[in-house]
């Protein structure tokens, strides 16, 4: 295959993904972070009653605008503990935040507008109007409002709203499994001493990570050896167990020890590209097997990681059914550039926000594709065109988030 556009490799990988089906029921304490499968509606209305909005007394308010009297205190409410009385003529409660407002009161006079006589009687300052400081019940929601449409992102906010309307649990959409192998007979775990030709795997945790970012659940399918056999029984593991996407990283390139690609060719994997103009990662490989898709990234560490975040985590985004955002943002240049190759750089850089929100963007000095530390540094990705000319600071760009 010949090298194809990264607009081009983006839109085909995406073209026909749609959010999975499969429901899962959590409780509220496990569903921050997921997608909503279904709208809720309120079981309950929220106030369930009319409520104090501050520290103060409940009155009526026509006896304060008839003259400001003393009133007589006759009890107390508070959060929790409603008075059990009614308030009548020139009587007053003592109430505070969240409690129920008492029968025959319709205002809240605050207690910095009091004073309180020797007798115990209080002594209005100023007036109210007819439900100042009152919430009142439903102000919120009532019970049959939709509270969250299916498909949007639970927040923290989304979660307490749902518990506010009485939902203990949720049902939301299952994460896409995603099988992540690591390939190379050169790579060892994190612990264990490489030898003398060897290294530490590092991509398949970074590639993991964004997995579960984007909204996944990142199957450890560890590290095969060069060895098509092995890589084979993999697929054939993550077919068994019913993954939604199967990711190599190493082996998609086109040396005799990248095996990746003919073992995707003796399955029956369909590919919709294999190579992508871009820098870093151009040997980036996708298609599907049966209903499972594929993703070969490349074996450089930097080239997987710039790779993963611009195939891989949109897609499993998708697939999860997150609400969808642009990829890439305006900003501005904070260094000159020299004109581009043919192929679309990524360039890793570091990102500044000004308070009014502009970004900034400049290189890192170094950008070799093997080196995980500019990218572990990295705020964005600056995005330099095919054939792009020279520029300078200060003028217009486009980068990734790494966020």
């Amino acid at each position: 295959m010949s090298l194809i556009s990264v607009d081009a490799a983006y839109r085909l990988l995406l073209q026909d993904a749609a959010p999975i089906g499969r429901m899962e029921d959590l409780p509220l304490s496990q569903a921050a972070g997921r997608v909503l499968g279904t709208d809720i509606v309120a079981l309950r209305t929220q106030p369930s009653f009319d409520a104090s909005a501050m520290d103060g007394y409940a009155v009526r308010s026509a006896d304060l605008a008839a003259g400001l009297t003393p009133l007589r205190l006759i009890g107390e409410a508070a959060a929790g503990r409603a008075f059990d009385g009614a308030v009548g003529a020139g009587e007053t409660v003592r109430i505070f935040t969240g409690a129920p407002v008492p029968a025959g009161a319709d205002a809240i006079l605050i207690q910095e507008d009091t004073t309180v006589e020797a007798s115990g009687r209080i002594m209005p300052c100023a007036t109210v109007a007819e439900r100042q400081h009152v919430r009142f019940a439903g102000v919120d929601f009532r019970e049959g409002d939709k509270l969250l449409p299916g498909g949007c992102l639970l927040s923290p906010g989304a979660i307490a709203l749902a518990a506010s309307g009485g939902h203990p649990t949720l049902t939301v959409r299952q994460r896409p499994r995603v099988a992540v192998l690591a390939t190379g007979d050169e790579l060892v775990l994190p612990g264990v001493a490489p030898g003398p030709a060897q290294i530490v795997a590092s991509n398949g945790f970074g590639v993991a990570a964004m997995v579960a970012a984007a909204g996944g659940e990142a199957l450890d399918y560890g590290i095969a050896p060069d060895d098509s056999g092995a890589i084979a029984a993999r697929l054939d593991q993550a077919l068994a167990e019913g993954a939604d996407i199967f990711v190599t990283i190493g082996g998609a390139s086109v040396g005799d020890h990248d095996l990746v690609g003919a073992v995707f060719a003796e399955r029956g994997v369909a590919l919709d590209f294999w190579k992508v103009a871009m820098r870093p990662g151009k040997p980036l490989m996708a298609g599907r097997l049966r209903d499972m898709r594929i993703v070969g990234l490349p074996g450089n560490p930097a080239s997987s990681m710039v790779a993963a975040k611009l195939f891989l985590a949109p897609l499993v985004s998708r697939l999860a059914g997150r609400p969808e955002r642009p990829l890439t943002r305006n900003a501005i240049l904070g260094a000159a550039v020299p004109e581009n190759g043919e192929r679309t750089d990524f360039v890793r850089s570091v990102v500044e926000l000004a308070d009014d929100g502009t970004a900034t963007v400049t290189p890192l000095p170094r950008q070799d594709s093997s080196l995980l530390s500019t990218y572990a540094h990295a705020q964005g990705l600056l995005v330099r065109p095919p054939g792009a000319a020279p520029a300078e600071a200060g003028q217009p760009c486009q980068y990734v988030p790494l966020d």
